[in-house]
Parts: structure tokens; sequence; C-alpha cells
């Protein structure tokens, strides 16, 4: 069950667990394609986004801006005119990702403020106004999953390429914002296609946010026997006993790497960092045992450079890997296969999705995010 980049062949797995709040599943992941080029359509002039559903738009919207460092505001700038291979989305919904939080907060790519307006949502669902000529229709709704660095979602619109847009299952019955979340469970599941056979074998997920939450999900429905959660909320753990957790611990760093040692007596199979800071970064190498798998999958808060005890990595002979790209695979088959898990009510986004706020509270959002209060794990932000 070799899912290394160029293999030829699809594989598919069924799994099931009565200790588990979930149904059987049947994964089927396609081919792993390499990076690609999605060369833009030939742009056909039309009528710039001068409807909605018959609804005319004005020429200005609102959006979220980041004027300094922890500052977010909301501001009125002009709606954006589709260029070549481009659509112009009203955008519905957009959630806020830890690295939304480490680029407002910790300036993690930032080169100067003020940021631009909208940015850094990636994480949205919104429906074409204007198709331009693509191989889209104006009213289509779809799954918005820009690269980070060309994300604008915490706006009332967005242009961009046709390449980021995935068209979101006709009449679900599925609440939009859980539909949402198959962005950042198709990253999860882009990044597990790296990994080996997991029949058998003990993981670790280091944070049990909606992230670490996938993770539990997906490691278990690949085979993984025993997965193993690391996170000091005390809600958050008790939520992935549901996303299939089979032991759960509250303590952090030196701690917890001595509970992993007594659970497993060398470390795990694999582990997964689902943090993004450079303590935990670190402590992945400990969690780990000899010949083992780290994914890096939490993103730094900065991008200074971290820390690395290369004597570890050296002699445990560990592999690993940081899993950059969901949004450039070929089909975008990852948030796909996320949708139709979603859509037909295999995953239950209930107890993830946590908090709405509109986008002229944008601010208290974000607050709610970086605080995670009163059990709060997804934040999800309403256009209109």
């Amino acid at each position: 069950m070799n899912l290394l980049p160029g293999r030829e062949e699809a594989w598919s797995w069924v799994a099931s667990s009565e200790s588990l709040r979930m149904p059987a599943l049947q994964i089927h992941f396609p081919p792993h394609a390499p990076y690609h080029l999605n060369l833009p359509p030939r742009h056909v002039a039309g009528e710039a986004h001068a409807t909605s559903r018959g609804a005319p738009l004005t020429e200005t919207m609102l959006a979220m801006q980041t004027l300094k460092q922890g500052d977010v505001r909301l501001t009125e700038v002009p709606i954006p005119s589709p260029t070549d291979g481009q659509a112009l989305v009203k955008m519905e919904l957009a959630s806020i990702c830890g690295s939304d939080l480490h680029i407002v907060d910790y300036g993690w790519l930032v080169e100067e403020y003020p940021l631009r307006p909208g940015y850094p949502g990636h994480e949205g669902i919104g429906t074409v106004i204007d198709a331009n000529g693509t191989e889209l229709s104006n009213g289509d709704r779809v799954l918005v999953t820009p690269a980070i660095w060309d994300s604008l979602s915490f706006a009332e619109c967005q242009a961009l390429g046709t390449n980021f847009l995935t068209a979101l299952p006709p009449d679900s019955d599925q609440k939009p914002d859980h539909l949402l979340m198959a962005q950042q469970l198709g990253t999860v599941i882009f990044a597990a296609k790296r990994l080996p056979n997991l029949l058998g074998q003990t993981c670790v997920v280091m944070g049990q946010g909606s992230a670490g939450l996938f993770w539990n999900y997906v490691l278990k429905h690949l085979g993984a026997a025993r997965v193993i959660a690391i996170e000091p909320i005390a809600h958050r753990l008790e939520v992935g006993a549901g996303f299939g957790s089979d032991d759960r611990i509250s303590d952090t760093f030196d701690a917890a790497t001595r509970a992993v040692l007594e659970l497993t007596g060398e470390g795990a199979d694999v582990v997964v960092e689902a943090i993004g800071t450079k303590e935990t970064h670190g402590q992945a190498l400990d969690l780990v045992r000899p010949d083992g798998q780290i994914v890096w999958f939490g993103v730094p808060q900065s991008a200074e450079l971290i820390p690395f005890d290369f004597d570890t990595f050296f002699r445990k002979r560990i592999a690993a890997y940081s899993p950059l790209g969901a949004q450039d695979e070929l089909g975008l088959s990852s948030f796909r296969q996320a949708l139709k898990w979603i859509n037909d009510g295999q995953i239950d986004m209930s107890e993830i999705v946590t908090h709405s706020f509109p986008l002229s509270r944008v601010d208290e959002a974000f607050k709610a995010a970086r605080e995670r209060a009163n059990g709060a794990v997804k934040i999800v932000v309403t256009m209109g």
C-alpha cells in the first residue's frame, strides 16, 4: 500500500472498527500525479461580474485587512476583475486556519504591512458570479482552495484561477460550513498519500485541533492499529476519541514523550506534528522509533530557522517530510475525496465547526481562534 508519487495503479482498502463512532469506509486514492502547470483556458469576453443570480453587484466590497501584526480591521475596496483563466467568486464562507494566525499574529511570510485585503484566507466556499469564459458557469458553487500566498478568502468576492476551484456536490444535504472542512481534510489526505503501509502500525498525532482530528481519522482508516493523541486542551482531547484516537495524553513536552515511550517501548512508527511550533517540531524526533517516519504538518509561527537535532535524526535513520502543495495536485483529487467523505456522511463535522462570526466581526473571530476558549476548534467567517 505504497502511495509514493509515481505509483501507477490506484488502490482501495476497507476498514471498520466497532470502537469508533464511524461507519465502515472505503478509501480510494487515485494515483498521485506529479505537480503540473494548469494553463489558463482561452479568455472569452463576457459581462464583467455584473450580476449574481440576477442581482446587480456594487463596485466595492468589504474585506478583512491586517493593518499591523495582530490588528485586523474591516475595509471597503473595489471588487476585483478576473483576468484570463480566472473566475470571480462571491464568497459565502471562509474558515480560519492555524497558518492564518501565524501570518496575522506572528508575521509568517509577511514582508510589510498592511497586508492585502482578504489575505490570508485560503479555506472558502462561494458562488461563481463571473465565469469569464472558463469551463465554469455563473451560479456554480465551489470549494475555494488557493495557494496560501495568493489567498484572499476573507472578502466578499475573490478572483482566482479555476485550477483552485472544486465544484460542490449538487443538492448536498450537508451544511455549507461542514463541506468547507474539505479544504483542510483534503490537505491531510494529500499528505497521507506519501505514507507507507500503516496496517498494524502505531501513530502519534501531536495536537488535536481540526488538522490533528482529521489525522486521527485518516490514519485509523488507513489501518493504523493504534493512534496516540497528544493535546493539553481537555475538550479537544475528548473530541479526538470520536475521530479515532486510542490513547490520549494531556501532558506536554518531556512528560508526553515519557508517556509515549511507556506505551510504545521505543517510539511510534509514524509521528504527525500538527501544531506548528519549533518546540513540537523538535519533540517529534524523540517520539518516533528508529527507522520511523515524521510528517511535519504544522506550519511554524515564523520563518525563523528552527533548531534541529541532527544527531537524533541521523542515529534513528528517520524519514521525514512536509506536505506542501495539495492545491497543485492534478485534478485536486484530495479535495474531491474529502468532499465525497463529508457529503456521504462518512465523517461528522458537527464537533469540528464550533463557532461562526460574520465578516463584520472578523476581529472577534480571530480572537476566538487565537484563544481557543469555550470549546473552540474551527472558526468560520460568514460573508453575508
